[in-house]
Order: structure tokens, then sequence, then C-alpha cells
């Protein structure tokens, strides 16, 4: 019997031995092309092929005050908040590598595992996902991205790309040798079909590389839920995280919601028209963005140390009426001169009143006559369901700076603006 008890002990010991070797290997292949962070090639010698090419002399450059001064910018925002318009004021600068939305295939990886995976899956678990494809994207390693987008890259080269045409620097050169400027059929607007046709399928390892050759990363997303959900990113030494949270009248946001998710929003668009709630209609997602974006603004708007100086609270409505001082004033905050191209930007795509031309376009449109468009909700949505909406989201109203309405004529009455001239003060 003890002659039995010392054998199995060995054999535990031994199956730790090579678990614990397992984790390690996989960690190491995960962890990126470089030991200590994407700046510390020059210290490794890659056994794995893979990062072969990140780590040739000269591809990646030595960690200097430059890269001490790199900003690592989140545009944290909700679905259809007005965050695509927004993040081009990123896109468009020359030093920035702006990523659309990379969150979205950690989203889909996890929703299209097994039905027991799904069951176990937890927030927490989401959210490890999502803060960990954040930390590598900030360090420019792309390849992390093969963990989730399916069907899995081929030699690192994916036709998976969610959304690819909306960033610049991948439709640009070293990754497209074909892009540039002047290679869209529209100009410095964002199109799904030049950037995939000009450019085939993208090489990760390539975008890594145009990741490292522009001073600053910025990254857009409307997936994670609240602000808190973040702080260990603003925690970490390795990177300088600032956080710009755009917010926008609820009322705005589920008019916008309904025009561009018709099937989804089948029963509010039954409400709208008929003026009659049907009993199925599911106010939970709404209510819960509310809730999101409330807690998020009342987190950086009490100063917490881990967010201080890393938060800034924009108001859509606030940037659609004045573009170029409200972008001026993100600028300051992130640290960084706006480039004349942005300015450019904004001049050709904040005055343009012509109608979408497709559901596309509608949907993911960066141009639009921002000025008459902050507050066009209020000629679409029902008095009946804005009514249901301010009971609620009362408290984000009014925490935000919008008004509520009291009649039909009050809401159509657009001479008078529901949004509350209210600073919001950039924490120091």
């Amino acid at each position: 019997m003890e002659c039995s008890w010392k054998t199995v002990l060995l054999l535990v010991c031994a199956s730790l031995g090579v678990q614990y070797t397992a984790i390690r290997t996989l960690r190491d292949s995960l962890s990126g092309p470089c030991h200590g962070g994407v700046y510390h090639c020059q210290n490794r010698q890659p056994k794995d092929s893979r990062w072969r090419a990140l780590c040739e002399n000269n591809t990646l450059p030595m960690e200097t005050s430059a890269m001490a001064s790199r900003r690592h910018i989140l545009l944290f925002a909700t679905t259809r908040s007005g965050s695509s318009f927004t993040g081009q004021l990123f896109n468009q600068h020359p030093a920035i590598f702006y990523a659309f939305e990379p969150l979205y295939h950690v989203q889909q990886a996890f929703t299209n595992s097994s039905g027991r995976l799904r069951r176990a899956l937890d927030r927490r678990a989401l959210l490890g996902a999502y803060r960990d494809l954040l930390l590598n994207l900030y360090t420019c390693d792309l390849r992390f991205l093969e963990n989730y987008i399916r069907p899995e890259p081929q030699d690192h080269v994916t036709g998976s790309f969610f959304r690819r045409s909306s960033s610049r620097a991948l439709c640009s050169p070293p990754v497209c040798p074909e892009g540039g400027e002047g290679a869209s059929a529209s100009g410095s607007q964002p199109d799904e079909t030049w950037c995939p046709k000009k450019c085939g399928a993208l090489n990760l390892t390539l975008a890594s590389i145009a990741c490292l050759s522009r001073g600053h990363v910025a990254i857009k997303t409307v997936r994670v839920p609240e602000v808190g959900d973040l702080r260990t990113l603003t925690e970490d030494p390795r990177l300088d995280l600032r956080i710009v949270h755009l917010v926008r009248d609820p009322r705005a946001i589920l008019a916008s919601r309904m025009m561009a998710f018709s099937e989804q929003f089948r029963a509010w668009k039954i409400w709208n028209a008929t003026g009659r709630q049907p009993r199925y209609v599911d106010l939970a997602q709404i209510t819960s963005t509310c809730r999101d974006m409330a807690d998020s603004a009342e987190t950086g708007l009490q100063r917490p140390a881990w967010l201080r100086g890393r938060y800034l609270l924009v108001r859509y409505e606030d940037l659609a009426l004045n573009p170029k001082e409200k972008a001026q004033e993100i600028y300051r905050f992130v640290g960084l001169e706006m480039d004349e191209s942005v300015h450019s930007w904004i001049a050709q795509n904040t005055n343009n009143s012509a109608p979408p031309t497709s559901e596309w376009n509608y949907k993911y449109s960066t141009t639009r006559d921002s000025k008459n468009t902050a507050e066009s909700w209020r000629l679409r949505l029902g008095f009946d369901i804005v009514r249901t909406l301010q009971t609620l989201c009362n408290d984000t109203l009014s925490l935000l700076g919008y008004r509520a309405v009291h009649s039909v004529a009050d809401l159509r009455n657009m001479s008078n603006s529901l949004v509350e001239p209210r600073p919001f003060q950039t924490l120091v």
C-alpha cells in the first residue's frame, strides 16, 4: 500500500510538471513577440518563427523617450452614441494608429462557443478577455487577435478583420501598398468595399509594424459596460491610458437604434407608429444603457485616484454643435496637437446635408450636418416613447444635462434645445 501511495504521488507531481510546462509554453506563445513588452525585441531570440518578422533588427524601435510619451487612447461609448463620427477625430491623425471595435472579435468568439461554455461564461471572464486584448493592442501586438478571429488566420493573414476599412492605418502602406491618400473613391471617408479590394487580406504582422510606426494608439469600443471595468488598465505602468467617455441623450440613442437595427427594434417601431406599447417590447436594454452611462459618468466625475487625469466626459451634442472647439478640447486632454488633417476632415464632414444612400451609410457613415442632426430625433420619436424613456432614464438625463419634455409641442419645438449648457471639467 505504501508503495502504491508513493507511485500515485510521483504521478501527480509529474502531471503537475507537465501542466506547468504547457501553460508556460502557451503563455509565451501568446504573450507577444517581445519579452517584457513589445519594445524589447532586442532582448529576445524568438524560437517561434511567427514572431521572427517582428523581432528582426530595425523592425521595432528601441525604447526611447518618444516611446515613453506614447498615448494610449480609449474612446469609450455605447452603440449609436456617435462614436464612429467621434473616432474619426483620431483616425485622421497621421501619428495615431486607430482600431475600430476590435473587441467585436472577442465577443463573437465567446458567443460562437459551445452552449456549455456560454452557460458557464460570466461577466468577469468576458471583461478579462476584453482587457487582455486591449493591453496587447496598445503594445501593438495585433497578432494576439488570432486567438479570436474566425476563421482562424493562416500565416497571420486574415480576410475577416471587422470593419478594417474604418482604420486608415490598415488601408495604407506598409499594410496596403495600394493604399494611402486618395485611394478611396470617397476620399477620407471610410468605405467598406475599396480597402479589401485594393489591399487584399490583412497581414497582422504588417499591421503590428504599422502600429509601431505611429506614435500613439487609439481604440474605439462600445462593448465595455462601465468605466470601472477599465481600472486595471489605467493602473498598468506600461500604459498612459486616456479615456474619452462619449455620452449622448438616451432618447437620441434609442431613435438611432430603431433606424439602424430595424428587426431588433421592430416592437419599438410598432409602438412609435401606432402609439400603443406592445406587451413584448424590451425595456431592459435601454434601461441598462442608461444605468451604465450614469454609473460611468458618476465614477469619472468623482475623481478617484486611479482615474484622475485619465478621464474626459464628452457629450455628443456638444461635439456636433461645436466640432472644432470640442475636438481641440479632446486633443488637449490626450496631450497631442490636433493635426491639420483633422481640421480638414471636420470642415469637410460636418456640413453634409445629403441623406444616406444606403442602410450601410446610415449605420456607419461619419459624414453629416452635425448641428442639425444633434437633436433631430425629436422629429422622429413619438411622445409616448419619449415619456417612457424619461421615466426609465430620469437620473441619467439629469446627471448629463438633458431636459425632459412634457408635451408633444414641447418635444417638436426645435427652437428650444433640450441640451443644457454644462461644462464637465477635465480631471487634473
